[in-house]
């Protein structure tokens, strides 16, 4: 069995289990495999996107998740990185991060990676369960 958790960073909280202000990221990983990121405030785009697998992909369900686009998800990620932590990232940094429909396989082995690598990109510290060495 994966890992399953939910991380939720808000800029006046840092990491805890729920949304504080207007102004946060969530990650819910599933399974290692899929792991569903939500952003508020949300500049242009639908403010969520997911990392490993696309969720109609992984559910074998085409209406699983909802579509992404995954060009303009990774522009407004890039703008909220910007006026939510004040990290300074690219489109071509984020955009290779994004799960992709109809891809066979993600990039890594497990979505936890993938997560540290976004997290890492916005020079945020990791969250205690996914700090290298935790007990996945």
């Amino acid at each position: 069995m994966g890992f399953f958790g939910t991380f939720v960073y808000s800029s006046d909280a840092g990491w805890s289990d729920s949304p504080s202000g207007d102004v946060w990221l969530r990650i819910d990983i599933h399974d290692s495999d899929v792991a569903t990121v939500d952003y508020r405030p949300r500049a242009s785009g639908l403010g969520r996107f997911y990392l490993g697998f696309d969720p109609c992909d992984y559910f074998g369900d085409p209406t699983a998740g909802g579509p992404v686009d995954r060009d303009a998800e990774a522009t407004a990620f890039v703008e909220w990185a910007t006026l939510a932590v004040g990290a300074t990232i690219t489109k071509e940094a984020v955009l290779p991060l994004l799960a992709e429909a109809g891809a066979t396989e993600p990039t890594d082995d497990f979505v936890e990676e993938t997560t540290r690598r976004l997290i890492r990109l916005l020079n945020l510290p990791l969250p205690q369960d996914l700090q290298d060495g935790a007990d996945l």
